[in-house]
């Protein structure tokens, strides 16, 4: 299992990093803008991944407006390279494009690419199981679509659910179920936009640490979901990859680095911490994004680990 992770102690320090230029020369900032981390050397370690044609189910818990649904769904859509994107300029990155690093992965591992395909949905607005869960409550809801061996699942939790963990110490996290002698793989993200936006919506919302910049234009005009999208995005990478702790991972496999958590941060060019990178912006809205899917719909993508280069690679 691996959770989008908040270290407190990582925001100290990065705290006191950004501090300390905050009075430098803009010859000091611009050196540490091209500052270059060390390579990602994530090990493949010979376990299953999730390969071809997955069904993912979707379990809405909370309030969910029917905009809401489609900015997740009509992600879920762009993932897959056989969707026609309505992209208004051939130059623009696709959310498919993003995916296809994925296929990479695959590739390397001797499997088959992966294509999302849209499942179940099941909506439970009055929330059953209580409006504070543990994470046994979100394997609980994950089994509700009785998921077959090699499917997906998400639990999406609304902005007035709290989650064990949730704001503390992830923002989102997968992991898989068990039913009888197979497993079943889920995502856990939820609406951070009431509770910790500074920490799960950046860099749509003002961080809790650090320097106070102002935050950038939501793509889809929702904080929340928008924020969302990140966290299932980078979750997606890592569940794929690494569906049951012995995939594609850097690290101890108690708390790994995956294919996207692995660049923490990084959306463009140039990103250092604090700073998410080059973006495209929309002219109308004011809005920044990284990648454009179905129906025109306009996103901000994590970067994702290069398993050929070893480095995070943005697609902007």
């Amino acid at each position: 299992m691996d959770s989008l992770k908040i270290s407190k102690t990582t925001s100290i320090l990065l705290v006191l990093v950004l501090l300390s230029f905050a009075n430098t020369s803009y010859g000091a900032r611009k050196l540490f803008s091209l500052y270059k981390p060390p390579p990602m050397a994530l090990k493949y370690h010979k376990g299953a991944l999730l390969q071809g044609n997955i069904n993912v189910s979707i379990v809405w818990y909370g309030t969910f407006t029917p905009a809401q649904k489609s900015i997740i769904v009509d992600f879920l859509y762009s993932l897959n390279p056989s969707v026609k994107n309505a992209i208004s300029s051939a130059n623009e990155p696709s959310v498919s494009n993003w995916w296809q690093k994925i296929g990479t992965y695959m590739k390397k591992a001797g499997k088959k690419p992966t294509n999302v395909v849209l499942s179940t949905q099941i909506t439970d607005e009055r929330c059953s199981l209580g409006k504070s869960l543990k994470n046994s409550h979100i394997a609980r809801l994950a089994r509700r679509v009785n998921p077959k061996p090699g499917e997906l699942t998400l639990v999406l939790t609304s902005q007035g659910v709290a989650v064990e963990g949730f704001c503390m110490s992830n923002c989102g996290k997968h992991g898989s179920v068990r039913r009888l002698n197979s497993r079943s793989v889920y995502i856990w993200a939820g609406n951070s936009v009431t509770q910790c936006p500074g920490q799960c919506a950046w860099p749509f919302y003002k961080p809790i640490y650090g320097p106070q910049t102002e935050p950038l234009g939501a793509p889809n005009g929702d904080v929340g979901v928008d924020g969302m999208v990140v966290n299932i995005a980078s979750l997606m990478a890592g569940a794929v990859t690494n569906p049951f702790g012995n995939g594609y991972f850097q690290g101890p496999a108690g708390a790994p680095l995956e294919a996207a958590s692995a660049c923490p941060g990084v959306y463009g060019k140039g990103a250092y911490p604090g700073y998410a990178g080059e973006l495209l912006v929309d002219k109308t809205t004011g809005a920044s994004y990284n990648a454009v899917g179905t129906n025109g719909r306009k996103y901000l993508l994590p970067a994702l680990v290069d398993p050929n280069t070893s480095e995070c690679s943005t697609i902007v």
